[in-house]
């Protein structure tokens, strides 16, 4: 049982002794000493104030006698005002740390039967995996570990954006300009390769666009009437037409693009339990679209559009088929609701999307309701904000998008840059060093996209990221290899000494204990907030501790050898939740560094 959880069952106890009364758990506000103030663990007692009818200092002071008298876990007590600042018993610390040091399954909560599916990633197949997807897929997948570690049942799904006009244009643009160009005569990564050729297409469109402004045209007459646009928009509709030609192409660009997205995912450690295609959902959203049109929940316009109307939610109209018959976007984000549901039957569906898509998932949500689709009230959409570089916003038509490889690339090379800078690496052999560069690489990459409250917009600076020193991956990293090495000097044996309390714990040691008493607790509310940030703010604050901690005292030459055992059982705990914290963000924890 956690010392905060102990110190609440204690003060429901006082407070039903001394005033007769019960208290909820729930309304036990236990927080951790402010350092002015003796004591280990505060209560704030102004919330009884008014149920109890009687001042804050004065409830203080009771109940603080009460539990010096009465509660084993207590040795003293002071009062500033309303707050309650109780000092536990040594022994409480050890047989605390003594019991988590027992569970091997330290910060692990037990199956609860609910089933969550967290669809993250979503690319279109018209071009690479980019530096802004980045953000989207480590939230995707760190939520995914967070909830299955809290006891939900997870499915990692992802959404391939495999048809449309964008398809269109790549395609178009591959049979005007590639001369048969693929991945294997080009040495071009397929998804890259795709991605070239949407670029080129706008820059076509452009060129086009001008030179019918050059002859008369409005801007908007001309952006309609450019020829190679008007291409792709007949090759959207041989597509839905099942033009046998169109779809051949189709599929092997796509493949293409699949085999570049699965080698980068791969490289990231990401994966998905469940592959959703547009082009297999588009025509069941238009089903249900028709069936709603029947059922009268939708209308239908004279030029034969159907429509929802939203105005009662304060909304407006909004188009789910054109006249003629083609489908929009929402039609196949229904379809696919309806498809997920259909096949997993899960509790709540996360849609880890931009916020630029706030209204559009607000408009899911809502047509769903009105179609009475089960599990339309489990619809959740994960809002996160944009993800520029100092240099600025990126945009993919134009071509100055950075490719999530080229970032994973950069990341780590710049590891290797920075750790031969430091030279504690001349042991390593050239493999190892390898997996150390990518290790810190790819930890950097991902720990600073998620240490920021996902619903904030944020800059990343791939060089800050990377800093062994700052609010970073690598240094929680340095951390963990750091107690690895305390433990690669000390005698193999230790574990089996046996465990002493005759050690004197001193502030340090018990202010991380009483840190790692909070782990599971922000493990539970990252969970039910869906923001990953307090786990990597609790982990930097964790390791910034304990590297201080080493600062002031040695573990491996302590004063005697029950100090010595303690604070290697202490350091075994703190690495334990130094690895586990960061595995649930998907980063892992190096033995050496």
């Amino acid at each position: 049982m956690s010392i905060t959880l102990q110190i609440k069952q204690a003060v429901q106890l006082a407070v039903q002794q001394v005033y007769q009364t019960e208290i909820a758990l729930t309304d036990i506000l236990i927080n951790e000493t402010k350092p002015e103030f003796e004591g280990d663990y505060t209560l704030v007692t102004f919330a009884f104030s008014k149920k109890l009818g009687l001042r804050p200092d004065e409830i203080a002071h009771k109940l603080g006698e009460n539990l010096l008298e009465k509660a084993d876990l207590i040795q003293g007590f002071n009062v500033v005002k309303g707050f309650l600042n109780l000092i536990l018993r040594e022994d409480v610390y050890f047989k605390y740390l003594h019991q988590i040091r027992k569970q091997t399954n330290f910060g692990m909560f037990a199956a609860n039967g609910q089933k969550v599916m967290i669809e993250y990633s979503s690319p279109n197949t018209n071009k690479p995996l980019h530096f802004g997807h980045l953000r989207n897929i480590f939230l995707g997948s760190a939520l995914s570990n967070l909830l299955k570690n809290n006891g939900y049942e997870v499915v990692k799904a992802n959404l391939i954006n495999d048809r449309g006009i964008h398809i269109c244009k790549s395609m178009i643009a591959w049979q005007k300009f590639a001369n048969g160009a693929n991945p294997e005569n080009t040495g071009i990564k397929g998804d890259h390769l795709v991605g070239d050729y949407y670029v080129r297409f706008n820059d076509e469109y452009k060129i086009q666009i001008q030179s019918l402004k050059d002859a008369g045209m409005s801007q908007e007459e001309a952006e309609k009437k450019a020829p190679i646009m008007l291409e792709a928009q007949e090759m959207l509709r041989k597509w839905e037409s099942g033009d046998p030609e169109t779809l051949s192409l189709w599929k092997t660009m796509n493949d293409w693009v699949y085999s570049g997205f699965y080698h980068t995912y791969q490289r990231m450690g990401i994966s998905f339990d469940a592959m959703y295609y547009e082009s297999n959902t588009y025509l069941l959203g238009k089903e249900i679209v028709e069936k709603g049109l029947t059922n009268g929940h939708l209308f239908k316009k004279e030029d034969g559009s159907v429509w929802v109307d939203l105005k009662e939610e304060g909304l407006d109209e909004k188009l789910l088929l054109r006249g003629d018959g083609t489908s929009v976007y929402i039609t196949q984000d229904i379809g696919t609701a309806v498809l997920k549901y259909n096949e997993h039957h899960m509790q709540r569906s996360v849609y880890v999307i931009g916020d630029e898509q706030n209204y559009h998932m607000q408009v899911l949500k809502l047509i769903l309701q009105k179609l009475n689709e089960p599990r339309a009230d489990g619809i959740f959409h994960l809002s996160y904000g944009m993800v520029e570089l100092p240099s600025g916003k990126m945009k993919s038509r134009e071509g100055t998008v950075v490719d999530a490889d080229d970032m994973v690339d950069e990341m780590i090379a710049t590891a290797r840059k920075n750790t031969e800078e430091l030279g504690k690496v001349d042991d390593f052999n050239a493999e190892e060093l390898q997996t150390l560069y990518h290790t810190l690489g790819l930890g950097a990459l991902k720990f600073y996209l998620l240490r920021v409250d996902p619903k904030k917009r944020m800059i990343f600076n791939p060089q800050e990221s990377i800093d062994f020193h700052g609010f970073t991956g690598p240094f929680v990293q340095f951390t963990h290899a750091r107690i690895s090495s305390i433990f690669r000097k000390a005698n193999p044996d230790w574990k089996n000494e046996s465990t002493t309390d005759e050690h004197s714990l001193n502030e340090d040691e018990k202010g991380l204990i009483r840190m790692l008493d909070e782990y599971p607790l922000v493990l539970q509310q990252a969970g039910e907030e869906y923001n990953l940030a307090l786990l990597c703010n609790y982990l930097h604050h964790l390791a910034k501790s304990f590297n201080g901690f080493l600062t002031q005292h040695s573990v491996l030459k302590a004063e005697s050898a029950a100090t010595r055992l303690f604070r290697l059982q202490l350091s075994e705990v703190c690495k334990h939740v130094i690895q586990h914290g960061l595995s649930l963000l998907g980063v892992d924890a190096p033995e050496r560094m």
